[in-house]
């Protein structure tokens, strides 16, 4: 990351602190298992909810009201809610809370060391 600041920070200050700022942000699905990373690091879920919301759209052409629009992606957020749940899962979570709670304990048993050695310090 330094190497890339110091490289382009003269010629594009504003990118180099943009990147700088966002870094940890961009990169904080690195931090997921594997398996999470690929569903997460791209926007292929909301450009298929986008898709599937405009190809509604196009057979009702004109809304009467904005309740109308609420209703019609409403429901097709809870189609979409009951296809996950019962059967093809975008994100399989059992995995993901298991991973989770390995992490918190590792933090836990970093955080009881810490303790250990002030006290002894």
């Amino acid at each position: 990351m330094e190497q890339v600041l110091a490289k382009w920070e003269e010629k594009v200050p504003k990118a180099m602190q943009i990147l700088e700022e966002g870094f940890e942000d961009a990169t904080a699905v690195l931090d997921y298992p594997e398996r999470y990373r690929r569903r997460l690091r791209t926007t292929n879920g909301i450009e298929r909810l986008n898709e599937e919301i405009r190809r509604r759209e196009r057979v009702i052409r004109i809304f009467p009201n904005r309740e109308s629009v609420y209703r019609l992606v409403g429901a097709v957020l809870i189609e979409m809610d009951e296809k996950w749940i019962s059967g093809r899962k975008y994100l399989d979570m059992s995995d993901y809370w298991q991973w989770r709670k390995t992490k918190e304990l590792g933090v836990q048993t970093m955080n009881q060391e810490v303790s250990a050695i002030k006290k002894v310090g």
